[in-house]
């Protein structure tokens, strides 16, 4: 692990260090700011009550999260909304290709295809500077959010074993077009693009952006995990 600017190269520059996180940041925080408008969406949808109220609560979580992103943007010196700017096509066209049709679909989506750019953002994460990986690893904390999404999809399979299938195949189209989202953002983003490659670069791979694709293959393996909790893999 790194302490510093992070850097894990020395032919990263500060500069690009510095860009690295303020891209990291501006990334994590616009998602952080969705995912507070998407649950609350979901929460109206939820057919109960006490669903209602968990959702609400899993909102909240997030927005406070945006919050604290935020506010470190600011204490580097940069400007948060032009820190997010960057992120808003890709993760906006990544939620319209993915607009779940289903209380339960909302469900997959929350859990699967937050999961990955969870997966994503700690893997970038792992060469900024300590508090800069402090923050991120705190935010993206789960929150109760997968034992309660495994847990209501889990009970609806088993009362109607045909939607297995069917959330299998939804889950899988998330985790793909989350991948190819991430690899837009990284392709566009040449300091985030360099921090990726230096991360996968530490693995033995050389830093490009072939190692980046590989490294976005690397990160579907907690998929089948995240299946095999909400019981839609065999």
């Amino acid at each position: 692990m790194t302490n510093g600017t992070g850097a894990g190269s020395p032919a990263r520059t500060a500069d690009s260090a510095t860009g690295a996180v303020i891209d990291l940041l501006g990334l994590l925080a616009y998602a952080e700011l969705v995912s507070f408008f998407r649950l609350s969406d979901d929460a109206e949808l939820a057919p109960t009550l006490a669903d209602k109220g968990e959702l609400a609560g899993l909102a909240a979580t997030e927005f406070g999260h945006y919050r604290l992103l935020h506010d470190r943007l600011t204490e580097l010196g940069a400007d948060p909304e032009e820190a997010m700017r960057p992120f808003v096509a890709p993760l906006d066209d990544w939620h319209a290709r993915t607009r779940p049709q289903s209380w339960l679909e909302g469900l997959v989506k929350a859990y699967v295809g937050d999961g990955i750019a969870a997966d994503f953002y700690r893997q970038a994460a792992e060469l900024v500077d300590e508090h800069t990986r402090e923050l991120v690893g705190g935010v993206l904390i789960e929150t109760g959010r997968a034992e309660f999404v495994a847990a209501k999809v889990r009970a609806a399979v088993a009362d109607d074993p045909r939607l297995a299938g069917r959330l299998a195949l939804w889950a899988r189209r998330l985790v793909g077009e989350g991948l190819s989202q991430a690899q837009r953002v990284a392709t566009h983003r040449p300091d985030l693009a360099e921090l990726l490659a230096s991360s996968a670069e530490d693995e033995g791979e050389s830093a490009d952006l072939a190692a980046v694709g590989r490294m976005f293959a690397r990160l579907t393996d907690a998929h089948t995990a995240r299946l095999r909790a909400m019981g839609l893999a065999n």
